[in-house]
């Protein structure tokens, strides 16, 4: 390979590194509506599965063949059963604040997701940024609640 070749492959991985992990480290999200979905593929949730948090207690990976469009991002589930699930009742498995960081949108923005950090609540689905940040909304889950509650119309007109 030639200097030139190499450079130009060099400096297009830069690039796409930049754009896939943002100038601060923090991977880039690209957002269909009120829904954090990927920047790649319009995929909800990391392509986590919404159902089995409350099925299996744990994040699953969503399959590609197990997919439903709905509120303009693609939702994978492990399996045709979870698929009907959220299909039936999609408002009872989706993640609170369009699947943003719960404690983010508590402190008026929205952040990204870990898949693994996250906790029912009354039922419903809070996904945190990090286990540290988790660690931090935590430490006052009603109050996290309410003032991301009071935030989440604002912070979603920004989207």
């Amino acid at each position: 390979m030639r200097k030139d070749q190499f450079l130009r492959v060099l400096w297009t991985m830069v690039f796409m590194l930049t754009v896939t992990l943002g100038v601060n480290g923090i991977p880039t999200v690209a957002t269909a509506g009120e829904v954090n979905a990927t920047s790649i593929g319009g995929v909800a949730i990391d392509g986590t599965d919404p159902v089995a948090y409350f099925t299996e207690g744990k994040a699953v990976e969503g399959r590609s063949d197990f997919s439903y469009d709905w509120m303009g991002a693609t939702w994978r589930f492990a399996s045709a059963e979870n698929l009907e699930k959220f299909k039936a009742d999609p408002e009872a498995y989706a993640p609170q604040y369009g699947g943003y960081c719960a404690w983010a949108v508590s402190q008026g923005y929205t952040a990204a997701i870990d898949p693994d950090a996250f906790r029912i609540e009354g039922g419903k689905l809070y996904l945190n940024y990090s286990k540290g940040v988790q660690d931090r909304w935590l430490s006052d889950v009603a109050g996290h609640i309410a003032a991301a509650d009071r935030n989440w119309p604002d912070v979603k007109k920004g989207l």
